[in-house]
């Protein structure tokens, strides 16, 4: 079985704490479409790219797509990713999205999360269109070539096939509790 989530699985149930002082369900969102990516406070691949990310967030916010983040990095492992400086990030920067906090790491499991950021955009059924990178180049976003996040919802607001529906995240890798800062599940890979 794949480590990561396959097209056209179902998005995994969850529920987390989020910085704004609830917890989030999956089952909530009533929005069409749903963007799940996995990102952190530290990784500089997630704060080369968390501005196109925002662009990305509020060009679709009005189009039915709801972004959230989660952090599934451990907070022993890399102190700031903990949910006390998750907040104060949000607080700082104010980005248009939930951001959640998989203390347990079992969604970032379930959803077979690679790095940061890694994105997972779901359809109207929750059915899983497209997963990978956000940008070809997220540590130096102004360098990037390709936005294949932009471009996959684009195609899905005009009911095209994802042309491009896999692609490899590039980032750092989600900080696994009490295991090397490199250290990947032995089962996760590459997507393509």
């Amino acid at each position: 079985m794949a480590f990561t989530l396959q097209i056209g699985a179902k998005a995994p149930e969850f529920d987390l704490p989020a910085t704004d002082g609830r917890n989030y369900k999956l089952s909530e969102f009533n929005d069409q479409y749903l963007v799940i990516f996995f990102t952190c406070n530290h990784c500089p691949y997630v704060l080369g790219s968390d501005e196109t990310t925002r662009k990305t967030a509020d060009k679709f916010k009005n189009r039915g797509v709801r972004f959230v983040g989660i952090n599934s990095n451990s907070a022993v492992s890399y102190p700031q990713d903990s949910f006390d400086n998750m907040v104060k990030r949000m607080s700082q920067l104010k980005f248009p999205w939930l951001y959640l906090f998989d203390e347990t790491q079992d969604i970032a499991k379930a959803y077979g999360a690679l790095r940061t950021p890694h994105f997972f955009v779901f359809n109207e059924k929750r059915e899983l269109v497209y997963t990978g990178r956000g940008l070809d180049n997220p540590r130096e976003a102004s360098k990037s070539t390709v936005n294949d996040l932009d471009r996959t919802l684009n195609e899905l607001m005009e009911g095209k096939t994802i042309s491009v529906p896999l692609t490899n995240p590039i980032g750092c890798t989600i900080k696994w509790e009490g295991m090397d800062s490199h250290w990947m599940p032995p089962d996760a890979k590459d997507l393509v």
